[in-house]
């Protein structure tokens, strides 16, 4: 048996165009999530799937595997990654573990990844999380005439420390079983441990500002570890 990194890219990026190889301060933002892949040394093969040449053989060039050309059916706006995470573990055959992997993942961090691995115990998944910014339990909503009303009317009298502490999916990884991914089991099934990072480097990049904003998070603390 062994363990994989899948890395979900596809070429029909909307939003960004190329997104998952444009360049990325200085090399194709998917080289990031292969060469951290790889760095952990928790992986028998880091698996590209995708339905594009051009990111097959950029893939390639950082290390990544890539054994197929993922099918048109499973390349569309309105594939989940556990269809693509599945997909690859049936392609590739004999995977204990799986490691699905995003491709716009620059922040990712190989400690991480062998961080949750030793979180997995008897759980399904382990899922990267970071902590909001601000108490969710505080938001409030518009209504009709435009007044504003709690969307949590319980928490209103509650101090802001004695909230609960809410967490969003940091977008960095998703460690688990491959029979899990087989079976297609939510990851929101009550058995995904959440590994916690810090919410600097849970970066959304879905617009080209938000791209612009990464980057220069990334410049910023890229020249904090070498002072």
């Amino acid at each position: 048996m062994k363990n994989i990194a899948v890395i979900p890219a596809r070429g029909g990026s909307k939003r960004i165009e190329r997104k998952n190889i444009r360049s990325f301060c200085g090399q194709p933002i998917i080289a990031y999530s292969i060469q951290e892949a790889l760095a952990s040394r928790l992986f028998d093969e880091v698996v590209v799937s995708t339905d594009d040449a051009e990111i097959a053989a950029v893939s390639r060039e950082f290390g990544a595997f890539v054994p197929f050309i993922r099918p048109r059916e499973l390349s569309d706006d309105f594939t989940g990654v556990i269809e693509v995470v599945s997909h690859a573990i049936e392609r590739v055959g004999g995977a204990e573990y799986a490691c699905l992997i995003y491709a716009t993942a620059p922040f990712l961090r190989s400690a991480d990844l062998i961080g949750a691995s030793e979180m997995m115990g008897e759980n399904d998944y382990v899922l990267s999380i970071a902590e909001y910014e601000a108490p969710i339990f505080r938001a409030v909503r518009l209504d009709k005439s435009g007044c504003v009303l709690s969307i949590w009317k319980k928490y209103e009298k509650y101090r802001s420390q004695d909230l609960p502490r809410a967490f969003f999916d940091a977008a960095h990884f998703c460690f688990g079983r491959a029979e899990a991914f087989l079976l297609k089991r939510s990851i929101f099934n009550g058995r995904t441990a959440g590994y916690i990072i810090d919410r600097t480097r849970a970066q959304d990049i879905d617009t080209p500002k938000d791209w612009q904003r990464a980057e220069a998070m990334f410049r910023t603390m890229r020249n904090e570890d070498r002072v």
